[in-house]
């Protein structure tokens, strides 16, 4: 576990490390990501360490949303972009490299060549086995 002595993102957030800011408020930080999968790629992390979404304190789920909106909005119209992607990974099988919770704001373009996520299929009746399964935890 990442204290928040140590974490790249804490330490962003309290200036300690540079990074190209794009917009800030009292709770969000956003800057450019400094690997962009397009120019104008943008991180949103919120000031208060938490190491993902399951750990985001839900009286701050709602001022996030209007964050990331106007921000993608903003990368959206700067980049001239035909669309984005919003992602957050969570937890390391899912890509997640620092353990405090992020967003990225991903400008696309039609041409730019990435792919989306392959598609699979379920075996007949196994999608109401993990329906099942998944409802069991709510």
């Amino acid at each position: 576990m990442v204290s928040e002595k140590d974490c790249i993102f804490c330490k962003i957030v309290r200036a300690e490390i540079p990074c190209s800011k794009i917009y800030e408020d009292n709770e969000f930080l956003a800057f450019l990501d400094i690997r962009p999968i397009n120019k104008g790629h943008t991180l949103v992390v919120p000031k208060l360490h938490c190491k993902n979404l399951l750990d985001f304190p839900k009286a701050e789920e709602t001022d996030l949303i209007e964050f990331i909106k106007k921000v993608a909005n903003a990368v959206v119209k700067a980049t001239k972009a035909d669309g984005f992607n919003l992602g957050m990974n969570n937890g390391r099988a899912s890509g997640q490299v620092i353990p405090h919770a992020h967003f990225h704001i991903i400008p696309r373009f039609s041409d730019d060549g990435l792919r989306h996520w392959p598609n699979r299929e379920y075996e007949k009746g196994e999608i109401d086995k993990v329906q099942k399964k998944i409802v069991s935890f709510l």
